[in-house]
């Protein structure tokens, strides 16, 4: 089991003016709640270092320049390995946990594939600020269906002693399953390489921008942006470079006009998942 590094008092105060936090803090539920909440609100999921052939670390250090003093975001081995030193520092008992997002399609070859906590307070909780902004609380493991809106959350035990939790936002539902122990760091460390370096790697392949605030969810995959609500989605699709560092400044606060250079690979990959459209007469 990996022992979580404190935060100096200094970096604890930069992250706190970071997630726009000065509410209480104690090792209690409602401090966990209000911290997740703020984090994911000001902390977006994204994998433009990734795509811009700059893969993310897991080390400590390199996290807390890039998410806390660089304002960027990040992927669940950034976000949730930020996160877990915080809850660490402020005195949570904590467990870094190893998930397969879609295990029960791609099988256990993608264990390792997702970075989630678990925070033991009166009881268990699956904490997770790095799951693309789906989960919008932690979550007592135990058995239950939780309405986050605009996002629905099951959680259940299966088979092999694992949990999977699945997310409905959409006509597709997304999930990972992990077993209450912890993480397999050697594990976690060979996914994330995997999946920052390798051609196969779905995050190599696709631009993934993520976002909750409250209950709406901002999401950019490719070109296709959809903003979600409690009364639906609305989707459009960007047209140019300048409108897509126009988005990722205004929706996801990212200020990168570097990921304009993007933009020809964008157009490439949604071509080749949804064709060339029709020219209009």
């Amino acid at each position: 089991m990996t022992e979580l590094s404190s935060l100096s008092n200094g970096e604890l105060q930069a992250y706190l003016q970071r997630i726009g936090h000065a509410g209480e803090l104690r090792a209690d539920l409602a401090t966990l709640t209000a911290l997740h909440r703020a984090h994911q609100a000001a902390i977006t999921f994204e994998n433009l270092d990734v795509q811009l052939g700059n893969p993310p670390s897991m080390d400590p250090d390199a996290i807390f320049a890039k998410l806390v003093r660089a304002g960027r975001g990040g992927w669940c081995y950034e976000q949730n390995g930020l996160f877990g030193r915080v809850l660490a520092t402020l005195g949570f008992a904590v467990t870094r946990l190893s998930g397969g997002v879609m295990r029960e399609v791609r099988g256990d070859e993608v264990l390792g594939s997702h970075l989630c906590l678990k925070v033991m307070l009166d009881r268990e909780y699956l904490v997770d600020v790095g799951f693309a902004g789906l989960i919008g609380a932690p979550l007592p493991l135990t058995t239950g269906r939780h309405d986050m809106a605009p996002i629905t959350v099951d959680l259940a035990p299966i088979a092999d002693d694992f949990w999977r939790l699945t997310v409905e936002l959409g006509d597709s539902p997304l999930s990972y399953d992990f077993r209450n122990e912890p993480a397999d760091e050697a594990l976690l460390q060979a996914l994330c390489d995997f999946q920052g370096r390798d051609p196969e790697s779905l995050f190599v392949q696709n631009l993934v921008i993520q976002r909750r605030l409250d209950d709406v969810h901002l999401m950019l995959r490719g070109k296709v942006f959809t903003r979600t609500d409690r009364e639906g989605g609305k989707v459009r699709e960007l047209r140019s470079a300048a409108e897509l560092v126009e988005v990722l400044r205004d929706a996801f606060a990212l200020d990168l006009p570097e990921a304009g250079s993007l933009w020809q690979a964008v157009c490439d990959r949604h071509e080749a998942l949804f064709g060339v459209p029709e020219p209009v007469n």
